[in-house]
């Protein structure tokens, strides 16, 4: 069996570990390389891989690391010719953000290794830019009951009812009792500023009806609230 397909957090790990190197990339039998290749490993009891022998070994780490180097305009040579789309795609997305590329690096490592481990999975449109694990504490920082139910209370004594905070949708109104209480939350804050062990604000949640909440986790990057309102605004009829 081959090893599985690298994934978007990895990819960001291995290109936060060669714009933090390069020039000059440590070999494969590196104390460097062999640290990454750790790295990478712990991460597999989140991501939960069918993990190989070999899954992530330095040899295989190094090779992805010079995958890179075909979209390096500093590096003289070719690089090496075969890789995953997704290598370019992080490339695009980061190159030029090494800051917020660094920060990310950082957490994915922080959760991988925190208690969060039982997060349920997430689908592939649930997941942003930044990855599978910081994703799955996105969604799983919504989904907290207790949370939920604090925002819910505080909308109600504020505008009196509970509607989307996108499109104004209020299930009551359509479903009379049956829709009662029935709206979902999202979680404003970046996923690239989450971190381990801070409390979510009840500010940083917005009040969206399904249909919105889906189309704002619905492809990456994921919209911002009012990117939503500007995308109802002009396709409302």
């Amino acid at each position: 069996m081959k090893n599985p397909a690298w994934t978007r957090d990895e990819h960001i790990l291995a290109l936060d570990f060669y714009l933090s190197n390069m020039p000059n990339i440590p070999g494969r039998e590196s104390r460097e390389i062999q640290e990454l290749s750790r790295i990478l490993n712990s991460l597999n009891s989140f991501l939960e891989h069918e993990k190989e022998v070999n899954f992530r070994n330095p040899s295989g780490v190094y090779m992805k690391l010079m995958n890179f180097r075909r979209f390096d305009p500093s590096y003289s040579g070719v690089g090496l010719a075969h890789g995953n789309k997704d290598e370019e795609i992080v490339w695009d997305l980061f190159v030029n953000k090494r800051s917020e590329l660094s920060k990310l690096a950082e957490h994915i490592k922080q959760f991988s290794t925190s208690e969060l481990k039982s997060i349920p999975e997430i689908s592939e449109d649930e997941e942003g830019n930044e990855g599978q694990i910081l994703s799955r504490v996105h969604r799983y920082r919504e989904r907290d009951k207790t949370l939920v139910s604090k925002k819910k209370l505080k909308f109600l004594q504020e505008n009196l009812k509970l509607f989307c905070e996108g499109c104004g949708f209020n299930f009551e109104n359509k479903y009379g009792e049956r829709g009662k209480d029935c709206i979902e939350c999202h979680h404003t804050k970046p996923v690239s500023e989450l971190t381990v062990g801070e409390t979510t604000k009840l500010s940083e949640l917005v009040l969206l009806c399904s249909n919105c909440h889906r189309i704002v986790h619905r492809k990456k990057p994921w919209l911002s609230i009012n990117e939503l309102k500007e995308l109802i605004n002009k396709h409302d009829n």
